[in-house]
């Protein structure tokens, strides 16, 4: 990715290396050993708008969305990290705040609601996270697709009712990515152990399983 100024930026993962482990992080291609940001488990990042780096994880009870200036990113050595998220839960580790950050709660209804979303979301047409569920039983959905339209401040939720603790092992099978199809509108997404499909219109159910 490109930041504002124009330096280029590149994603590094790191496997199981002593007590780094299983960390994507962020850094400058000109500096690839100084470590600018570390994403832990389920994090995804995206590009926001002015060439800025947005990320949004699943915390517990909410989604967390941000927005970060790379060019502002002050860097830290990785070895400052060792063990940090295996002794904490945080998703996402920076010595510089984000610009902005807002949060869906995971307790919304199926449906539309209102969203106040920051200045520095506003230029997005869309986005699509994955959550989830409050299931009261394994035959409720324990998986949501949460859109959010930044310019029109409104969030929709669509929980997932194919996918409950019923017919899948929740933990060991999980929705990896959900897109919109630019061409048919429809909602496409990825699973670990689950295979590739389509959403029906409603965006709830599965209209059919992709090859």
């Amino acid at each position: 990715m490109e930041g504002p100024s124009g330096h280029r930026y590149s994603w590094s993962y790191h496997g199981n290396e002593a007590e780094i482990e299983y960390l994507v992080t962020l850094n400058q291609r000109s500096e690839p050993n100084r470590t600018l940001l570390a994403l832990n488990t389920y994090c995804r990042p995206f590009q926001a708008p002015e060439s800025r780096l947005g990320v949004w994880c699943p915390e517990p009870g909410y989604l967390r969305v941000m927005c970060f200036d790379p060019d502002q990113l002050e860097t830290f050595p990785l070895r400052d990290i060792a063990g940090w998220f295996k002794r904490s839960q945080d998703r996402i580790y920076s010595t510089t705040a984000p610009l902005a950050e807002f949060e869906i709660s995971s307790r919304l209804a199926e449906g539309t609601h209102p969203l106040e979303v920051p200045a520095e979301f506003q230029a997005i047409e869309e986005l699509v996270l994955i959550g989830s569920y409050p299931a009261p039983s394994k035959e409720d959905a324990a998986v949501t697709v949460v859109v959010v339209r930044p310019r029109e401040g409104q969030v929709q939720v669509l929980p997932q009712k194919w996918f409950t603790a019923g017919k899948y092992e929740v933990g060991r099978q999980w929705i990896t990515r959900v897109a919109r199809d630019p061409v048919s509108g429809c909602l496409l997404g990825e699973g670990l152990r689950i295979g590739n499909f389509e959403l029906t219109e409603d965006g709830t159910q599965i209209e059919r399983w992709l090859e």
